[in-house]
């Protein structure tokens, strides 16, 4: 982990937030190449759950909610954490995360546990009052809750149906920690799909298969990826069933995604609060019913860290990111073989044929053994390598980063051959 952390740095994935002001705990901000990872993982579970679905339809609703809305989900009352302080050190520690009854650090003794509201409150407009507390949305499915009956309506979806957001949420986490896996500032890919209660179990099984291959299509190693059921001690009282995705990292096995049969709890909630008919009508069987929720919510930043984690390869000669292509923030790196005006020419028309199809990039500093070796450490696909017989014969060298196998492609061909390589589909063409 220490390794990747550095390299993260050094390449500008991710970097520790206002580190010139000596960081802010447990904040992150992107770089140039983790924005694009960020983005591409973003687009990829935007394409599977959204784009290719009949079923599902997006949503992107407001950080900012009425503070009603956390009443009724069960927010304000009931998302804590037991905490205590150690009398001696004035250390603070989730009671649930200790395994003992004096301090870890120094062996003081403890305080009794309170709770904690993990929820960050803020004020709405110029006052700070108690009439004007809000809360920085702790998760992105309330906002599709809320808006379920409008979101129906105006897309004229009939159930089974899934809305689908990505966003940034925020949690007062006590023990942040593992780099980027727990932090207090996140993003979120979140659906809810919404089912009628006879279906609801058979949905339940599908989403979590669906889930579970669409990490394994970004080509994360099945041999470090596991589904796990919740116990009935961990279930939410709402519940009835849960599925964790766990990878294994060098921390252990962590969840990366959560897959659960919520019932018609939020809903109902939600009608009970707002006074508000969220039912919904199915004209096919002439039924009127509360649906049922399956949730699929995973943290973009965690699936990163995990694709991060999963492509880190440390050989004897080099060390290669073996992302998946679709996830690399770069397809192909082109390159003069010398600083030569006739090369870099040829680079630059390259580039400019291939940038509308790809992202690409140009590197003529170092010998080409340390561009190619730059390049591993990023993750990019392929190099593509201009020399002096390529203004010969039209030809250029294309190495592949994992076998490192070099092929002469033509460049009238070459847009062809990484499209049947890489299979990637751009956002905008």
């Amino acid at each position: 982990m220490d390794r990747l952390i550095s390299m993260c740095k050094q390449r500008g994935f991710i970097y520790q937030s206002s580190e010139i002001y000596g960081g802010l705990n447990s904040c992150w901000d992107y770089g140039p190449l983790g924005a694009e990872l960020k983005r591409n993982i973003k687009d990829a579970w935007w394409y599977a759950n959204v784009h290719l679905r009949d079923d599902v339809v997006g949503a992107d609703t407001s950080i900012l909610m009425h503070p009603d809305v956390w009443r009724a989900s069960g927010h304000l009352a009931n998302f804590t954490d037991p905490l205590v302080d150690c009398k001696q050190c004035k250390r603070r520690y989730r009671a649930d995360h200790l395994s003992t009854e004096v301090c870890p650090e120094c062996g003081g003794e403890l305080t009794e546990p309170r709770q904690f509201n993990l929820m960050f409150k803020t004020f709405l407009g110029p006052v700070e009052e108690d009439a004007a507390v809000v809360y920085l949305r702790p998760e992105t499915a309330q906002g599709i809750f809320v808006d379920f009956k409008l979101t129906q309506a105006a897309s004229r979806l009939r159930i089974p149906f899934g809305i689908a957001q990505i966003g940034k949420s925020f949690r007062n986490e006590v023990s942040p920690g593992n780099f980027i896996f727990r932090s207090r500032e996140f993003e979120q890919m979140e659906l809810e799909f919404f089912v009628s209660e006879r279906d609801a179990d058979e949905w339940f099984e599908r989403w979590v298969e669906a889930r579970w291959n669409w990490y394994l299509s970004l080509g994360l190693n099945p041999n470090k990826l596991r589904k796990r059921a919740h116990g009935p001690d961990e279930l939410a009282h709402y519940a009835k069933a849960c599925f964790d995705l766990e990878y294994e990292f060098p921390f252990g096995w962590q969840e990366i995604e959560g897959i659960a049969h919520r019932g018609n709890f939020d809903l109902s909630q939600h009608i009970k609060h707002s006074g508000k008919d969220l039912s919904y009508f199915d004209d096919r069987t002439n039924e009127r019913y509360v649906p049922i929720v399956v949730e699929a919510s995973a943290g973009v930043d965690r699936a990163l860290l995990t694709f991060l984690v999963d492509a880190f390869v440390e050989e004897p000669e080099r060390v290669v990111l073996k992302l998946h292509p679709k996830l690399a923030p770069y397809k192909a790196a082109i390159f003069p073989l010398q600083k030569k005006p006739e090369l870099q020419a040829m680079v630059e028309k390259i580039k400019e044929d291939l940038k509308y199809d790809f992202p690409v990039i140009t590197d003529d500093t170092g010998s080409i053994g340390k561009r190619y070796r730059r390049q591993d450490e990023i993750g990019t696909p392929y190099c593509i390598t201009v020399d002096f017989e390529s203004l010969e014969d039209g030809q250029v060298t294309v190495r592949d980063r994992d076998t490192m196998a070099q092929v002469r492609i033509s460049t009238e061909g070459l847009k062809a051959y990484l499209h049947d390589k890489l299979q990637w589909r751009p956002v905008v063409k």
